[in-house]
């Protein structure tokens, strides 16, 4: 039977598997699942596969979230996260012998971000978050049943809210350990000024090693973690003779002698130009190496996608010491590689158009858990043999959605731009016949497109276009130079290559050059912007969640975006300053749009401020450009795309569907509106004078 295309109410099928683990026996692994249940909730629970093969098995069942499932060292017990016990998070212990999952921890209300046990497994350390008083659920009830107002939140330092987290004021993570036998908890380290802790149990369980901010000014000024050990009764002494850095992903050696971390020995803090690498301190104090000083790839980078495929960084040591394990993202892959820790050395061990979300390693070191994703596969979990990079794929939770949906698989080009550079670019048909095209670009913008499932591409694609989507220069992926191209400098060189993938697109026998759009979210919103300013090839245009004015947007973000060393200005300073981030500002150029936009934007975005998207919808109103504007509610973030309410995201994709509906299913409509407008600016520009100054792709 013939496969059909793909529909929106697919995007509910979609289930996201992750952070999958290795049970102690290696006999099974644990993981996560995500799927969307009742009244557009998601829900999260844990699971267990057989490593030999088999059918995957449910652990909880819970509506409310049970994630980061961790097995005790013996394997009779596992520990998760869980939102069951009145709404707030707890972690819980599961007994594999029998019974229901019973709360280990009593904490008021807050959030946890992640937990470790101890090699012993007598304690469990953890990262813990108080919410403030007058912001709890009960305070809100209690100010509610009075008639009085929601409380004000007052600061005094500029970390108080980050996107898809809220608002938290002036509270901060600390690190705490709690007692497996009694649940008695202590906080043990809160010494760092945004709460940015990272940390590793020590082998005899007695210590932790923890890394923590000695900047004054964290975000503004550049890096400075130190790395302490910490004692159970919460004695912190610092490592000596270690550099500046940055580090984090703590992961102590198996004999406890040393401690390795991803990060930047003396970063510049060019906000994600710099390749993160692998540091390795002695725990005595001393000189510190760079293991992967010669492998110019940034192992921190991300691959994006609207379905979560790719995991977090990655950083496991081998169980004789002699190896670390992390993960590569590179020409929009992600590979596991090991860094041999005596010779500093990288070897990557799988290959493939892929995907791949790092796990544990089994008790031999022979093994690895992943996930695996490819563009026509969401992620499954999985398993590589690390000396053969063999790839054994164990669930199969999406094989009806692939049997009936026709996924389309991509191609790959390498489209030559300016200074030699050639952008791996992917073209997906929605059918082979001549047909409208669509580019998409990423957001970040130091992150990569790739080999991850992307529905909203294939959403298009079953409409019948073409969708276009590369890693222009800005990206991860490629070089720390390629990445640092754009450093104080956006809309130069990252235009040059979004030109050259316009006409290679443009070039295209089977697309219809006369009907072209282009969009993006976030960054990919910026770049649009300065698309439509800057070229009359696109018909048409969605921005995103966007950048549109680095002066108003620099004081607006929930991280500091505006510092001298990375866009060379200051928004709060004279003119000369404040030239250099409105020549970087799509909104500067304004009065040269002509294209037809759609709007998107949260008004719950804490790191692009809705602000952009009304200042890009006010100028193409005020010049009369067709436009609409959607903006989600404030219980939705900048990631709305990715993992916002799914009636939202569902929502979004159709207002994205109908305008390019509109705009490139309709040509005879599109240049009517166009010739109309155009006959309307010439009659402006007689009157004034004034012609237009506008460059085109040709």
């Amino acid at each position: 039977m013939a496969r059909r295309p793909v529909q929106l109410s697919d995007l509910r099928r979609i289930e996201v598997l992750s952070d999958p683990q290795f049970s102690p026996c290696g006999e099974q692994i644990l993981f996560a699942k995500k799927r969307i249940g009742e009244k557009n909730r998601a829900e999260v629970n844990l699971f267990v596969v057989p490593t030999a093969g088999g059918a995957m098995r449910a652990l909880t069942r819970g509506k409310d979230g049970n994630g980061h499932g961790r097995w005790s060292p013996g394997g009779q017990q596992i520990a998760f996260l869980s939102g069951r016990e009145e709404g707030l998070g707890q972690i819980f212990l599961l007994n594999l012998a029998g019974g229901d999952p019973e709360p280990l921890t009593k904490l008021e209300e807050g959030r946890i971000a992640g937990f470790k046990w101890s090699p012993d497994g007598a304690h469990i350390a953890f990262l813990y978050r108080p919410t403030e008083a007058a912001h709890t659920k009960a305070e809100s009830k209690r100010r509610t049943e009075a008639g009085e107002s929601d409380a004000p939140w007052a600061t005094d330092h500029y970390w108080y809210r980050l996107d898809g987290d809220g608002y938290f004021g002036s509270a901060r993570y600390a690190l705490y350990v709690v007692e497996v036998a009694t649940g008695k908890t202590r906080m043990i380290f809160d010494d760092d000024p945004l709460g940015q802790i990272d940390f590793d149990w020590l082998p005899g369980g007695q210590e932790l090693v923890v890394s923590a901010s000695r900047c004054p000014r964290p975000l503004f000024d550049p890096a400075d973690d130190r790395l302490f050990r910490v004692t159970l009764s919460g004695k912190a002494t610092e490592i000596p003779g270690l550099p500046r850095a940055s580090r984090g992903d703590l992961s102590v050696s198996p004999d406890g002698q040393w401690v390795a971390s991803l990060g930047r020995q003396n970063p510049e803090g060019g906000w994600g130009t710099e390749n993160s690498q692998v540091l390795l301190a002695p725990l005595a104090g001393g000189s510190e190496r760079v293991l992967t000083a010669d492998f110019d790839c940034c192992l921190t980078g991300s691959t994006l996608s609207d379905t979560e495929a790719d995991g977090p960084s990655a950083l496991t040591w081998s169980p004789d010491g002699t190896a670390l394990y992390v993960k590569v993202p590179m020409h929009g892959e992600v590979q596991v590689a090991r860094v041999d820790v005596a010779k500093a050395t990288v070897k990557v061990l799988t290959k493939g158009e892929h995907v791949l979300g790092l796990g544990s390693l089994d008790a031999e070191g022979k093994r690895m858990a992943i996930t695996i994703g490819d563009p026509v596969r969401p992620a499954e979990v999985g398993v590589v043999e690390l000396k053969s990079g063999k790839i054994t794929t164990l669930t199969n939770v999406h094989e009806a959605l692939q049997k009936e949906v026709d996924i389309k698989a991509p191609t790959t080009h390498w489209v030559p731009s300016t200074d030699g550079v050639k952008v791996q670019t992917w073209v997906i048909r929605g059918r082979e016949k001549v047909s409208p095209a669509v580019i998409e670009i990423h957001g970040g913008p130091h992150t990569q497109y790739g080999c991850a499932f992307f529905f909203e591409f294939q959403l298009l694609a079953a409409q019948g276009y073409t969708v276009v989507y590369s890693n222009p220069r800005g990206s991860k992926g490629y070089s720390e130079a390629f990445c640092a191209a754009i450093r104080n400098d956006w809309g130069n060189k990252d235009w040059d290559d979004l030109q050259a993938v316009t006409k290679f697109i443009q070039s295209d026998p089977l697309v219809d050059a006369t009907r072209i759009g282009v969009m993006g979210g976030s960054y990919g919103g910026y770049l649009t912007n300065w698309a439509v300013g800057h070229a009359s090839d696109y018909c048409a245009a969605i921005t995103d969640r966007c950048v549109s004015n680095w002066v108003s947007g620099a004081g607006n973000s929930d991280v500091p975006l505006n510092r001298d060393d990375y866009f060379g200005g200051r928004f709060y300073a004279g003119y000369a300053q404040l030239e250099k981030l409105w020549q970087q500002s799509p909104i500067a150029y304004f009065d040269q749009v002509k294209t037809p936009m759609l709007v998107i934007h949260s008004e719950g975005d804490l790191r692009c401020n809705i602000e952009q998207g009304e200042q890009v919808f006010m100028a193409l109103q005020a010049q009369g450009i067709p436009s609409r504007f959607v903006r989600y509610p404030r219980n939705t973030s900048h990631g709305m795309s990715r993992n916002g309410p799914i009636d939202m995201r569902e929502h979004r994709l159709t207002e994205i569907v109908t305008w390019w509906e509109r705009y490139l299913s309709k040509p005879a409509k599109v240049k009517k509106e166009k010739n109309k407008k155009a006959k309307s600016d010439a009659g402006s520009a007689k009157k004034s004078g004034k012609g237009s100054k506008r460059g085109t792709l040709g």
